[in-house]
């Protein structure tokens, strides 16, 4: 099986190391990931410039864009072949909720899936890399259960992994998202000029952390596997848009 690896943390964050070095025994891997951290890139593409590609010394393609451009180049002109998966990580801090709309890591699998390719994304749910070995175990025994027979056809899977010793690991929990409340304000500061900057806050906390929820399964200490889909149609507000136009249809 030949597979695409990319992530949003960048070509030498540990989570993609991880991903690479126990996935290799297994498949035919190219790895395509930004040169720099682009953390909360969600599915931007960089249209303003050109890219460049180059070959790191450990084999890994290097572009310095967003995890989508790398996603994208890889499969409309860097490479001869169509990958038979795309897998993104393992992220360092959950995507859960809300997050996925913002993550450069769930983006680099969203944009293998419009691709017609099935996807994957791995998220390690603390910061830092604390238990990095056991979301690498846990992203190669679902990586191998792909490879033996998808769920679906071009399935998109979001796969939260707690941050804790493997034996702690209490299952798997197939998930829909949770909700946050809205984020923590801004933090004001001031650039070396005097001039008032601001940082973005947290993320707010779980606000829809239950049962059959993302946050719900790993605050349990479970793998959460949220299938995604990317129709953003509200279709029960149809016929409500509809009447609201009136005549003006």
């Amino acid at each position: 099986m030949k597979i695409l690896v990319s992530n949003d943390d960048g070509y030498t964050a540990p989570g993609i190391e991880m991903l690479y070095e126990v996935l290799r025994p297994y498949a035919e891997l190219t790895v395509v990931a930004p040169e720099v951290n682009h953390s909360g890139a969600s599915n931007s593409l960089t249209l303003n410039r050109p890219l460049q590609v180059r070959r790191s010394s450990n084999g890994f393609y290097v572009i310095n864009g967003t995890p989508s451009d790398c996603v994208h180049i890889a499969l409309t002109g860097l490479l001869d072949f169509k990958p038979d998966l795309v897998v993104s990580g393992i992220n360092n801090g959950a995507n859960m909720g809300d997050d996925t709309l913002y993550s450069g890591t769930v983006a680099a699998a969203i944009e293998g899936h419009l691709f017609g390719i099935p996807a994957i994304a791995f998220s390690l749910t603390q910061r830092g890399w604390h238990h990095l070995d056991a979301a690498g175990q846990i992203a190669l025994e679902v990586t191998r259960r792909f490879m033996a027979g998808p769920p679906a056809t071009n399935v998109l899977l979001n796969v939260n992994i707690p941050a804790c010793p493997i034996e702690q690991i209490a299952g798997y929990s197939v998930t829909r998202l949770g909700k946050r409340h809205a984020s923590q304000p801004v933090i004001p500061a001031q650039n070396p000029g005097g001039e008032t900057v601001y940082w973005i806050g947290p993320a707010g906390d779980a606000r829809d952390s239950s049962p059959g929820t993302d946050f719900n399964a790993i605050g349990n200490n479970r793998v959460s596997v949220t299938p995604l889909r990317l129709d953003l149609t509200h279709d029960l507000q149809l016929g409500a848009v509809e009447r609201w136009l009136g005549d003006g249809t």
